[in-house]
């Protein structure tokens, strides 16, 4: 109980942030699979792989997590748009420039993903650019 407790403390969430039961959820299972930063503002434009740094394993366990705990239909996700492959790159640096090819995953796609109950690429993408 005092984790829950403190974990929440240490999350600092924008003001417009969505204060609903999926969003509870969906930053709790972030927190338990990549972790929350504790000094930076958590919004909806928020990327998990490039501020939060989540890729290779971690992105896959997170994506699993995501499917499994809310059912979406990731058919349509496509992994490398957004994340490394794991084990890509630990010793070879010249080899990370692709990380600017990657798209950003945000916080508000995942949300959208879980309310509609499936990931749409052009809709979600489209988020942001319209946020």
């Amino acid at each position: 109980m005092n984790q829950a407790k403190s974990r929440q403390h240490t999350m600092n969430l924008a003001p417009n942030f969505p204060d609903d039961h999926t969003m509870h959820l969906l930053m709790q299972l972030v927190h338990e699979e990549i972790g929350l930063p504790e000094r930076k503002t958590i919004s909806l434009t928020t990327s998990i792989n490039f501020d939060l740094g989540c890729d290779g394993a971690d992105a896959r366990h997170l994506m699993d997590a995501l499917e499994e705990q809310f059912g979406i239909d990731l058919v349509d996700f496509d992994a490398y748009r957004y994340f490394q492959p794991e084990g890509f790159d630990v010793h070879l640096k010249r080899r990370a420039k692709g990380r600017g090819e990657k798209v950003p995953l945000t916080i508000g796609m995942l949300y959208q993903a879980i309310k509609s109950q499936r990931w749409d690429t052009q809709t979600l993408e489209g988020l942001k650019r319209n946020a």
